[in-house]
Parts: structure tokens; sequence; C-alpha cells
């Protein structure tokens, strides 16, 4: 059974920084994708940061500059190094993976780490 993990998550002063992980056990193989998504109250869900084997690195513009996805060692491992918070970075951030390994459906995810920024 695969599992995806957050952590890392917290309340933060606006201009702060955080560092999310998002920890995956269960994968013989590393999956095709991996990345983070975000959620605010009320809003829709938004793709903030993934790894795709077709699409490489992509990250939401609203976060480029300021939010560095990276994988550990284990290649099941992300990272997201947050930096400059701002009160719209406030939302539930989740992993997720892809069921395949050849192929990328976000087919697994995390139950979600809090991040809120005050002003």
């Amino acid at each position: 059974q695969v599992q995806l993990v957050e952590s890392g998550g917290g309340s933060v002063q606006a201009g702060g920084s955080l560092r999310l992980s998002c920890e995956a056990s269960g994968y013989v193989r590393r999956p095709y994708c991996m990345g983070w998504f975000r959620q605010g109250t009320g809003l829709e869900r938004e793709a903030v940061a993934s790894f795709d084997q077709s699409r490489g690195v992509e990250y939401a513009k609203s976060v480029k500059g300021r939010l560095t996805i990276s994988q550990g060692i284990d290649k099941i491992s992300v990272y997201l190094e947050m930096t400059s918070l701002k009160p719209e970075d406030t939302a539930m951030y989740y992993c997720a993976a892809s069921r395949w390994t050849d192929r990328c459906d976000w087919g697994f995810w995390g139950q979600g780490t809090q991040v809120t920024v005050s002003s």
C-alpha cells in the first residue's frame, strides 16, 4: 500500500520561511511524477510544483522565485522550500504522486499539511 505523509506546515509571519516534506512508502520503483498542490478555503486546487518525467520541473507562476521543489536521494521523498511567504500562500498543502512508473495520473495523495501566513 502506497502512503504519502506530509509534514512541516505551520503558522508564520509574512516574509518567513517553511520547509515542507513528503515521505512516500510502498513504492517498489519511483513514481512517474511527484508534486505539491495547495487549496485555500473556498478556492480551487492549484498545482504548486512538480517533477514529471516528460514535463520536467514545473512551477506555478505565483510561486516562482519563492518556492523550490527538490527530491531526496531515495527518489520517493519530495520537499518544498518556501521563502518570502505571503498571506495568499495560506492553504492546505498536499503531496501527490502517480500510481504508475510509466505515466502520470496523480493517483495517490497525502492527507495534507496546513500553512498559514499572517500579515
